[in-house]
């Protein structure tokens, strides 16, 4: 049955679109179909995947308008073994076209309803800001990935956050809920991040997966190549702790 997961967090720069890309792959390594949905104008996570943004006939911005289905507008990351719905700049314009129109915060799920039996999971890689695009994600998902560095300011956004898919939860989507915090460039050595760590576990319990990605240089290159660091180097620490993950959360889902 096809879970559709938001990798969201409102904080930016805490890696949402590293997890996104390398996660994706992670989960087409232990055999999973993987779609990944490019939400954030900025298309980082499409140019991760080997994708030019710039050459794309189709994008989510016209899955989101109604021009073109899902189907029509995925392209296959080689590199990664996964699809795209790619995203690039056309997709600011959606912000402001979307508040006139109806069913603006469905369209996306109605879109992907479509195509349920084509994939296993759904990745959304959201924007920073709590947008009409993060809004269409929120709506469209069985539940939130947060990835999230251990660190002070980190803690403050999670409680944002979760108040936002409270309210999601409440007045749009009654699937939605946490499925987990992925603790990213985590760094052992700094005494620092060890209590944070140990907060979110005493706080959240087992929705603290059990996978931590390392603090990694490699992972960190991976994009300038077109690739997902589980790719560009699957030695790697960060690359080995991504594939690690994929199995944990296809586990949880078992569960779910």
């Amino acid at each position: 049955m096809l879970k559709i997961f938001c990798i969201a967090n409102q904080k930016g720069g805490v890696g949402k679109t590293t997890t996104t890309v390398n996660l994706a792959a992670g989960l087409a390594r232990v055999g999973q179909r993987v779609l990944v949905v490019d939400l954030d104008p900025q298309g980082n996570a499409t140019m991760g995947s080997g994708i030019d943004k710039r050459r794309m006939a189709l994008s989510v911005y016209d899955v989101l308008l109604e021009s073109a289905a899902v189907a029509e507008a995925v392209q296959r990351s080689e590199h990664g073994g996964y699809d795209v719905l790619g995203a690039n700049r056309e997709l600011a314009g959606a912000e402001v076209e979307l508040v006139a129109l109806d069913r603006r915060n469905e369209r996306l799920r109605e879109a992907l309803a479509v195509t349920a039996a084509d994939y296993d999971f759904v990745l959304i890689d959201c924007p920073p800001s709590l947008s009409l695009l993060t809004l269409n994600g929120l709506c469209s998902a069985h539940g939130v990935i947060v990835p999230m560095q251990c660190e002070y300011f980190a803690l403050e956004g999670l409680t944002d956050l979760v108040n936002t898919i409270k309210q999601v939860h409440a007045n749009l989507n009654r699937d939605l809920q946490v499925i987990g915090l992925l603790r990213v460039m985590f760094d052992p050595r700094i005494t620092l991040q060890q209590q944070v760590s140990d907060q979110l576990k005493g706080h959240f319990g087992d929705k603290v997966f059990s996978a931590v990605i390392p603090r990694n240089v490699r992972l960190a290159e991976a994009p300038s190549y077109g690739q997902p660091g589980v790719v560009f180097d699957p030695s790697s620490k960060g690359a080995q702790a991504y594939v690690e993950f994929a199995r944990e959360l296809v586990e949880r889902v078992k569960t779910m």
